[in-house]
């Protein structure tokens, strides 16, 4: 989305990513080289995942990729999982799975507050909603260190 797959790659030795939501990154049409350049160098392992009733109670209410990345992190008692759909965050809260998202792995992975505001300009450039108060929040959070 914003070509930052190198912030992935520094936090995460492996990123579990159910075919659901390879399929979606794959539709996004941005940064095609760049996902299977990282999928190529072993940074996403695509995992076949089938339509569980587990699956199928969550696409009551989140999107066809989210429900099996959270179904999955369910089955495979997975340490976190990135997701940044309000909803599929309230679902996996509901679920006691840890959660990050694009957000968390910036501040994680970048120490300066002027690039994180610069990355958070370009989130909200490409597309991603941030509220100005959640926006404030993380800049407050990067000038704290945290």
């Amino acid at each position: 989305m914003i070509g930052r797959l190198d912030l992935v790659r520094e936090q995460f030795s492996t990123v579990v990513v159910p075919e659901q939501v390879w399929d979606e990154l794959l539709d996004g049409g941005d940064g095609l080289e760049a996902l299977q350049a990282a999928h190529d160098e072993g940074v996403f392992e695509i995992v076949s995942l089938e339509e569980t009733p587990l699956v199928a109670e969550f696409r009551r209410n989140i999107d066809r990729g989210e429900a099996a990345a959270l179904a999955y992190a369910i089955e495979a008692d997975a340490d976190l999982v990135l997701i940044d759909e309000r909803e599929a965050r309230q679902t996996a809260r509901r679920h006691g799975l840890s959660i990050t998202g694009a957000i968390g792995v910036l501040l994680r992975g970048v120490d300066n507050m002027d690039t994180v505001r610069t990355e958070l300009d370009r989130l909200r450039e490409a597309g991603f909603w941030i509220s100005d108060d959640l926006y404030e929040t993380v800049l407050e959070q990067a000038r704290d260190g945290r």
